[in-house]
């Protein structure tokens, strides 16, 4: 070891005098005595810049992070060798390194956010042109391929430039295992969608009529029992801010609602609903406020599917699914698993109204329907819930 530091000093020195031949020489003495020792090859590296040979510069640095995986100054220097050499793809996969391990640093001395900025503005151009790249090659098959296609490629090239996140079910309730973990579901599951988006100028036209009624009988969606601590629903518990209008609420009908909006109940009433006893279906006019947001959340159970039929929705309001978010349009409906983590805002001056309801997950079977509800039925009972 006291061989190596008389070695790393005396490379130090040289490089000082401006002599790197006799800093590499040095340097490769300390490392020959002290193998395990990174920074003495970050040393070495720098001698191998300074003399122009980026095959030595390379090696030393390579070496350092065979030592020590994390080295960052390792991993800068490297990013810089490659970025020099125009090896984009290289320098790039050092660069993101390098942004992983500083996100740890709280603050960076102004000398290397500085670096910290050419890395960011590195790895953003070579997504950039990944991206266009992957555009071009893309156009063509894309402009044939089918909706559903067309969706699922362009995701996996966002996962893959880093653009977007692929979200997991997480149920407060039964998962159901083995289901496929789509944020939006394809239309095709639902053939009957085209007959809710027909009646959308009915609906709304029951509810503008609710709506108008001096007692329209909404609920807040949110209500929390007495005493729970602050967390994200607290803004909106017991608030219009989200209200509801429920004609169906945890599988039992609300015959008074039901009547004041008796050809929207009719229509989906057609329709297949998640029929649990006790449980399901939830049909309901869901009201957000102007300027009222519902907060990322995840829903009980994936064996339901939500619809949404927007019914009045001013231009700015957006819904996220996971990793795809979208505006509502008043009149098309879409379908989602509401497991994975969604939100809503609404930042205009008006209120925006949807119909909500759940149907069947399209990928259960009729006959894993039936078990479904016999697991419920068999858990839910009186004599499981004192055990």
């Amino acid at each position: 070891m006291d061989d190596a530091a008389q070695a790393n000093r005396l490379g130090m020195e040289a490089l000082r005098a401006g002599d790197p031949y006799a800093a590499a020489e040095h340097f490769e003495r300390a490392c020959r005595a002290d193998p395990d020792s990174a920074e003495l090859r970050v040393n070495l590296a720098t001698a191998y810049r300074a003399l122009g040979d980026a095959h030595g510069e390379r090696v030393a640095l390579e070496g350092a992070l065979a030592t020590d995986p994390r080295n960052l100054m390792a991993l800068i220097r490297l990013a810089q060798l490659h970025e020099r050499l125009g090896e984009e793809r290289a320098a790039t996969e050092r660069w993101s390194a390098v942004l992983s391990l500083a996100a740890a640093i709280d603050e960076p001395s102004p000398e290397f956010a500085a670096l910290l900025a050419h890395a960011r503005a590195h790895v953003e151009s070579r997504r950039h042109q990944l991206a266009d790249a992957l555009d071009a090659a893309l156009a063509a098959d894309l402009t044939a391929a089918s909706e559903r296609d067309r969706r699922r490629v362009r995701a996996a090239a966002d996962v893959l430039l880093g653009r977007r996140t692929v979200y997991a079910n997480h149920c407060h309730g039964l998962h159901y295992p083995f289901l496929p973990a789509d944020e939006y579901f394809d239309r095709d599951h639902f053939p009957w969608l085209a007959e809710v988006e027909a009646a959308t100028a009915d609906i709304r036209a029951e509810l503008q009529a609710i709506l108008a009624d001096a007692e329209p009988a909404l609920a807040p969606y949110v209500e929390q029992p007495r005493g729970v601590p602050q967390n994200k629903w607290t803004p909106l518990d017991k608030s219009l801010d989200w209200g509801a209008l429920h004609l169906w609420r945890d599988g039992e009908r609300n015959e008074a609602a039901c009547a004041r909006a008796p050809k929207t109940a009719a229509l989906v009433e057609r329709l297949p609903l998640c029929r649990i006893p006790g449980r399901a279906p939830a049909i309901f006019f869901s009201i957000l406020k102007a300027g009222a947001r519902i907060p990322p959340h995840t829903g009980v159970t994936n064996v339901r599917s939500i619809v949404h039929l927007p019914l009045i929705v001013p231009e700015g309001c957006s819904f996220r699914v996971g990793g795809e978010t979208r505006a509502w349009v008043e009149g098309e409906a879409f379908v989602f698993d509401d497991t994975i983590e969604h939100e809503a805002v609404n930042p205009t001056a008006e209120d925006r109204a949807v119909l909500i309801f759940d149907v069947w997950n399209p990928h259960l079977s009729e006959a894993e329907r039936a078990m479904v509800r016999t697991i419920y039925a068999v858990t839910g009972s009186e004599r499981m819930r004192a055990d």
